[in-house]
């Protein structure tokens, strides 16, 4: 195929990118702002086989140039970190929703399949079970509201307009390449380098954890298989509190738990997340990476990539850590 990638130079896009062109063989273009989270240095291996083109979603001429002569969209484009959602929307309104509908747009001109990549969060928080697909949709954070409203017009172009969309739904994704903003990274790298590592709350938050490349394949199941106007759940093969993944990642990383700080929980934190994934699995995907052996791989990924990450947490990350902590990264 000839795929748009959007937000193809992101941690989930990147993998993606990398996955289309080793299995498929796909004619790739990478259209990404290259925001802090989206970087070149993701896609380092694979930038001479893919067109890539700078700039955002939410502009009509720089789509129209990127979609050119495509046969689908996958769109990871995205502001994705809810704390960030917390204290300033705008952003996230930009780009997860008008982007959306700017990408909607050029697919209903030419007539393009068009896959959305989303997250169980726009589903809210569940005590006990797992969300389907018929769960109704019930946001807590600007993050998620916004990714759902996009879900929404999405859906609403399949039914109004009968254009070929699908929605690809993922629980909460680790591996390679993922910005240290993120729990996972922010814990392996505050262990390596001896920070404390903050916990909200009492830390027993529960995640279902999804290894990227699974995430990845989902996706690609979904472009392939998924039927016009469905949306298909992607959730790991396990579940943990993230006390429990934290301490794993302190051990694997050779460091104290006396490194864990508590801090104050953030607003509007759901308590847990779980996917149904056998709408998914009836088109044959299935995780192949459990928890405890993707987590080993993570953090030995990031002991021995300090050339990705250490630009990263000697920019403005240090600001922005500063700001949510309250304190200071280590030198």
């Amino acid at each position: 195929m000839r795929l748009l990638v959007c937000g193809g130079a992101g941690f989930i896009g990147s993998t993606f990118v990398r996955l289309r062109l080793g299995d498929q063989g796909d004619a790739v273009t990478v259209l990404d702002k290259l925001t802090y989270a989206g970087r070149q240095e993701n896609l380092q291996d694979v930038l001479d086989r893919i067109r890539f083109v700078h700039g955002a979603i939410e502009d009509p001429l720089t789509v129209a140039d990127a979609v050119d002569g495509c046969d689908a969209i996958v769109n990871f484009a995205a502001e994705t970190h809810v704390d960030r959602s917390i204290s300033g929307a705008e952003a996230f309104i930009a780009t997860n929703m008008q982007g959306t509908h700017v990408l909607l747009e050029a697919a209903r001109e030419r007539g393009l399949r068009y896959v959305q990549v989303s997250t169980d969060e726009v589903y809210g928080s569940i005590e006990s079970g797992s969300f389907t697909e018929s769960s109704p949709l019930i946001p807590s954070s600007p993050y998620s509201a916004t990714k759902a409203g996009a879900d929404l017009l999405v859906a609403s172009y399949f039914h109004t307009y009968r254009l070929e969309t699908v929605i690809c739904r993922g629980s909460n994704n680790y591996g390679p390449y993922q910005h240290p903003e993120k729990l996972i990274p922010l814990m392996i790298l505050n262990a390596l380098a001896g920070d404390p590592l903050p916990v909200y709350g009492d830390g027993r938050n529960v995640r279902n954890w999804l290894y990227v490349e699974d995430f990845a394949r989902g996706i690609g199941h979904a472009l392939g298989l998924g039927q016009p106007g469905e949306a298909y759940n992607c959730g790991g093969p396990d579940e943990c509190e993230n006390l429990d993944a934290v301490r794993r990642i302190i051990e694997l990383a050779g460091a104290n738990e006396s490194l864990i700080e508590f801090v104050p929980d953030r607003p509007g934190h759901d308590r847990r997340y779980s996917l149904s994934s056998e709408k998914l699995r009836a088109l044959g995907w299935e995780p192949r990476v459990r928890f405890a052996e993707g987590l080993e791989r993570t953090v030995g990924w990031y002991r021995d990539n300090s050339w990705w990450w250490d630009p990263i947490r000697s920019g403005a990350y240090r600001d922005y850590y500063e700001r949510q902590y309250g304190r200071a990264l280590g030198a």
